[in-house]
């Protein structure tokens, strides 16, 4: 994959302004942009048409529409300006100014989600797409959905079950295990470590679909069963599609090959 030059530094807001007229249909749903950016016929599959392929038909449903714009790097706010808002740069950004991946709500209930790909490994870029998926979908949450996964929090939080699936759910759940007693309250602080929580989980489950990944284990990790119990209620809600795999002893039935 090769870079070619480009002078453009453009906002995200930038780019939906002057660009969106460009987008290149993928699905109804999908489209996508590359910005300085050739993609290969590979590039295409690896990075577009396999991870959107192996969404689950109920979390492409309730996508909106969702253009994919592909930079060089995305160079995070200064702080300083009136509006914080994330850059499309061909340059590498200054250190601790990089970024992985970006979103913005778009008119009409759209979303555009930009990703760096210079310098970056594909697994990497798949854990930052099904991430930005996870989230928008966080936002659309069926009630019922959002009900059982929260009746399976309260069932871990009542049974001391320590650990989280990844570090931002793992530091909501301290905090609220530090500030109240009564678990089964729907509080503030609460629904903000369930949504999170449903976050990282969904990353997980939706990237474990389309690829071959390995959980890190350490002192922070959900324990294994309790995992499964989770990743086997999105599978309930959210089956993947024909072909694809969610547990190993599933992989009979799935694609090759699979990263």
């Amino acid at each position: 994959m090769s870079s070619p030059t480009d002078p453009s530094r453009l906002s995200l807001r930038e780019f939906a302004e002057k660009f969106a007229d460009q987008m290149v249909p993928l699905t109804n749903t999908f489209s996508y942009f590359s910005l300085a950016v050739r993609l290969s016929e590979d590039d295409t599959r690896e990075y577009l048409n396999e991870p959107i392929a192996a969404l689950p038909p109920g979390v492409a449903a309730a996508m909106p529409k969702v253009s994919i714009l592909l930079a060089p790097h995305l160079e995070r706010s200064n702080g300083k300006e009136k509006q914080v808002q994330d850059y499309l740069s061909v340059e590498k950004p200054a250190e601790g100014r990089s970024r992985l991946s970006s979103s913005m709500e778009l008119a009409g209930g759209a979303a555009l989600l930009a990703f760096a790909l210079k310098d970056q490994d594909v697994a990497d870029y798949h854990y930052a797409f099904y991430r930005e998926i996870a989230a928008l979908l966080a936002g659309r949450w069926n009630q019922e959905h959002q009900t059982q996964y929260f009746s399976l929090l309260r069932e871990e939080l009542g049974a001391n079950v320590h650990g989280e699936v990844d570090e931002a759910s793992w530091h909501l759940k301290q905090g609220l295990l530090r500030r109240q007693t009564n678990l089964r309250r729907e509080t503030k602080a609460f629904c903000e470590y369930a949504q999170q929580s449903f976050v990282d989980t969904l990353t997980l489950y939706l990237h474990g679909i389309c690829c071959d990944i390995d959980v890190d284990t350490g002192p922070r990790q959900l324990p294994s069963r309790f995992l499964r119990r989770r990743l086997v209620l999105l599978e309930s809600l959210y089956p993947p599609p024909e072909g694809y795999a969610v547990f190993p002893e599933e992989l009979g039935a799935a694609p090759e090959p699979r990263q």
